[in-house]
């Protein structure tokens, strides 16, 4: 069977999965669109700006629209943030303190924060454990958030509980925002001033509604910045949490209020106003994925037919030349860089050799058409992104005729 024609019979199954996805794509775009409305963006918002940046229109408007989009009280959104492991790292250390400890509910949280955290690399580094900042983790059951066993390590120490929302580099369901939500619900009940936050990377724009968690974190050069914003990051959560995250952004006492940015906003804006179509668009490439590789034989996860909350499909080949050659296969149909052949290296902060597609218009946004892979066994591929679902099927067809 020629590669064109698993396409084209996969597409026929992914019909009804496409049409859930356009819903939800909908929704989520008049919720954007009624909060620029609100907001009165205008072309002064796209105005770079220098120095201190105090009274930034651009940015703090920016960061207004994506709370309300979020359901957040309040947002710090800003290019000055690298990627979402540093979000996520203002998040920790804005919130803990030296004595507190930090409870993840999903197990072992994405690979990058193991040496934040200081369970993983050298003593020293200024990790939370340097600190005097204790970690410990509960176990998903079944894939799902086991909330007994959350509630039973939720002690007195614990300031700080971490829910990954993504699957990072795990064989296991991405949680659903109902899931989130329970657990956030049940831990606030049995301990109301323990903060939950959210990792939301790969999540936003996925499903109708987000998590409401008291800080959510994510990068703008994954779904929220529509494949257009060059860099940045997002804190979004209540005030008082945003504020000390604030601080540790910049410094005590002033905090979110300086930050200038002599480029033009204009790209954060329209990537955003683009972002519930643009994740439309990847979500439509991941089910493709899944149903293509199901009729060949090789298990997904999640399936085509499943409700997706998250941008990512895992793809288990079982041996480590295919995994290769697929991730390779992926780099040679992307629009930059295509000429670049990805070996497995030692990536800052990964435990194990990584692979990685990434021939983006922006370096590294997850949200265009890439995949990675840590090359352990049982040899998993994680694609995720498509600026169009035509850019991805044809990736995707060419993929297949590379191993076949």
């Amino acid at each position: 069977m020629t590669p064109e024609l698993r396409i084209q019979l996969a597409e026929k199954d992914c019909k009804e999965a496409f049409e859930r996805l356009e819903a939800v794509e909908e929704i989520n775009t008049r919720r954007v669109l009624d909060a620029f409305i609100k907001h009165r963006v205008s072309a002064r918002h796209f105005a770079p700006t220098t120095g201190y940046g105090y009274d930034d229109i651009g940015r703090d408007t920016l960061s207004e629209i994506i709370a309300e989009v979020l359901g957040a009280e309040t947002a710090i959104a800003r290019p000055q943030i690298a990627s979402g492991t540093h979000a996520l790292a203002l998040c920790l250390y804005g919130v803990l303190r030296p004595g507190d400890t930090m409870l993840s509910a999903a197990g072992k949280p994405y690979d990058t924060l193991e040496e934040v955290i200081g369970i993983a690399g050298e003593s020293g580094s200024g990790s939370l454990k340097d600190y005097g900042i204790g970690y410990k983790q509960a176990e998903l059951t079944d894939g799902k958030l086991d909330i007994d066993q959350i509630l039973e390590k939720l002690t007195d120490d614990v300031k700080l509980v971490l829910i990954q929302r993504s699957r990072g580099y795990d064989w296991r369901p991405s949680l659903s925002v109902e899931e989130i939500n329970a657990a956030i619900d049940a831990i606030h009940n049995k301990k109301a001033n323990v903060c939950v936050m959210v990792d939301n990377c790969y999540g936003e724009f996925t499903r109708e509604i987000e998590p409401h968690a008291d800080v959510l974190a994510g990068s703008l050069i994954k779904n929220p910045g529509g494949g257009i914003a060059p860099t940045g990051g997002y804190i979004a959560g209540k005030k008082e949490y945003v504020e000390k995250i604030g601080y540790r952004l910049t410094s005590p006492g002033i905090g979110a209020e300086v930050g200038s940015y002599a480029g033009s906003y204009q790209p954060f804006y329209q990537g955003l106003f683009l972002a519930p179509h643009i994740v439309c668009q990847a979500l439509k490439v991941s089910i493709l994925a899944a149903r293509v590789f199901e009729n060949m034989g090789y298990p997904v996860h999640p399936r085509h037919t499943d409700i997706r909350n998250d941008i990512i499909q895992a793809i288990k080949f079982e041996d480590a030349d295919k995994l290769i050659k697929f991730v390779q296969a992926i780099q040679v149909n992307s629009p930059v860089d295509a000429e670049a052949v990805p070996e497995p290296w030692a990536m800052p902060g990964y435990q194990d050799p990584v692979i990685m597609a990434a021939g983006t218009f922006v370096s590294g946004a997850s949200i265009e058409l890439s995949a990675d892979a840590p090359v352990r066994p049982p040899y998993i591929a994680y694609l995720q992104g498509g600026l169009t679902y035509v850019h991805g099927k044809i990736a995707l067809t060419e993929a297949i005729r590379s191993f076949e």
